[in-house]
């Protein structure tokens, strides 16, 4: 799957998990965005100036931590691309205790 589908196909699960994206640019060498919760709903903030490929990557890091076994509309490469990260989240959670 080419980056720009990965990242459309990711931004379409995060839709449907009530997960709004939004690309911004951040003031910063060392941050590529990440997950935050703004009055109550969770949010994506990715640097704009990012290419498809690294902000593919960026929100699927962030939404790994949400389950989308239920959603059936996630399409294989960004299904997996989701499990990779959500396997080495765990796998970071479980050496940290």
């Amino acid at each position: 799957m080419k980056p720009k589908e990965m990242l459309a196909e990711l931004e379409s699960a995060a839709s449907a998990i009530d997960v709004k994206v939004s690309y911004e640019s951040i003031a910063t060498a060392v941050m590529r965005g990440g997950l935050c919760k703004v009055k109550g709903q969770y949010r994506v903030i990715i640097d704009k100036r990012l290419n498809a490929e690294e902000r593919a990557n960026t929100l699927a890091e962030s939404l790994a931590r949400f389950d989308f076994s239920k959603l059936e509309s996630v399409a294989k490469g960004a299904r997996s691309l989701l499990d990779y990260y959500a396997n080495r989240r765990n796998l970071r959670m479980a050496q940290a205790s």
